[in-house]
């Protein structure tokens, strides 16, 4: 199959097609990305995976990487679904999956009671819904002046999205308990894994703390739809605040463990590594997402701004804690001037929207945003440096320049 015919099938040929063809398209551009496309530029088309997805509002890094421009984000709370960005570790799996959502099954292990259930039989069991991040661990890499390795999102790698499934916690309940000693959830992924290697150096599998269990979701739905292919459909782990790796799509296998996987991408991948080391499993694990906001408008995609009243407005979230506030400044962090939070709160794992009105006459502005969540933590001016790239949250990286003319 030619890339040529691989972006342009349509998606009822997806459907129908073989997975081979998909799993070799994915493979074949799996490392290739491009750090911008200009408004000038010809729209790229989508893979056919996600071909129902608003080309004009998304960056094409490869066919399995794909982040929301950050002129497109709207001053709605939760960005739509044809706007979400894309990030597989593995190309999505047959399309086959979601033709029987309710067929799909799942082995609960680590309990006192394990077995399978259908997402049917899980459907029974209970019903929560929650507001949350999602958000790529290497989110805001493209600003690390190294340039590591790795997709070079800016913004866009994230978005605030409505989850619905069975609350982890009742599952756990319905077979017993959790089994003494077990201190993590593991989650194992349902992607077809290639042939001839050890699985354990591919297969997406993560582990977090048990603590986690509390708000956890297996998801069947999201932003009020089936959770699309493309997304994990037709079943995803949810771990609300945490970055997105944890949260596994096409989730398989959920075994309540006594030890952090072993599997590569836990063992190894996803280490907070310092720059120019070497990544072992004594290093963070990037779980957690931590304390950020930016400015999304006015943005230079757009041109230049006219002189008067100038609606500053961005999103900001906490992580595992709720955004108390969050300043703006206009002149690169010198002054700053405390915004306000618009549209609803859905909760502390949602991102809340925030503006700030100011008056701008004719010049150049650099415009800047940090938050504070209850806890108390501000976000900081500088990155934490490491060598892939992860957890960027500085003001000043996410700050740019905008002229008034």
């Amino acid at each position: 199959m030619t890339m040529t015919k691989f972006y342009n099938q349509t998606r009822r040929n997806l459907l129908i097609g073989s997975a081979s063809s998909v799993a070799i398209a994915g493979l074949a551009s799996f490392q290739k990305t491009i750090f911008a496309q200009a408004a000038s530029e010809v729209i790229k088309p989508l893979p056919p995976y996600v071909a129902w997805k608003d080309p004009k509002s998304l960056i094409i890094h490869s066919s399995t990487t794909i982040e929301t421009k950050r002129s497109a984000f709207g001053t709605s709370v939760i960005t739509p679904s044809d706007q979400l960005y894309i990030r597989n570790n593995l190309p999505a799996p047959n399309a086959s999956i979601v033709a029987n959502r309710d067929a799909w099954e799942i082995s609960i292990q680590g309990v006192k009671e394990p077995r399978v259930f259908t997402l049917a039989e899980l459907k029974n069991l209970g019903l929560e819904t929650t507001a949350a991040v999602l958000q790529c661990s290497g989110n805001g890499r493209g600003y690390f002046p190294s340039k590591p390795s790795g997709t070079p999102w800016t913004v866009g790698a994230a978005g605030c999205v409505i989850w619905s499934g069975v609350p982890l916690r009742l599952v756990a309940q319905t077979l017993g308990g959790v089994l003494p000693s077990m201190k993590f959830i593991t989650g194992t992924g349902g992607e077809k894994l290639p042939e001839g290697i050890d699985p354990k150096s591919i297969i997406v599998e993560r582990s977090v703390p048990l603590a986690a269990m509390q708000d956890a979701l297996l998801a069947w739905e999201m932003n009020g739809s089936p959770i699309p292919l493309a997304h994990g459909g037709p079943l995803r782990l949810v771990f609300p605040g945490y970055t997105g790796v944890n949260n596994i799509k096409y989730i398989k296998e959920l075994t309540f463990s006594a030890q952090e996987s072993d599997a590569k991408i836990m063992s190894h991948g996803y280490r907070l590594t310092p720059p120019g080391g070497k990544t072992d499993p004594s290093q963070p694990s990037v779980q957690e997402m931590n304390i950020k906001s930016w400015i999304n408008s006015p943005f230079t995609d757009n041109g230049p701004v006219r002189p008067g009243k100038v609606q500053i407005q961005g999103v900001a979230f906490g992580g595992l804690h709720a955004v108390k506030g969050v300043e703006v400044s206009i002149n690169g962090g010198k002054t700053w001037q405390q915004a306000r939070f618009v549209g609803p709160d859905l909760g502390k794992y949602a991102w809340r929207q925030f503006v700030l009105e100011s008056l701008l006459g004719t010049g150049s502005y650099t415009l800047a945003s940090r938050a504070t969540d209850i806890s108390g933590k501000t976000q900081p001016e500088t990155r934490g440096e490491n060598q892939s790239g992860y957890n960027n949250n500085s003001w000043a990286d996410h700050s740019f320049k905008i002229t008034v003319a």
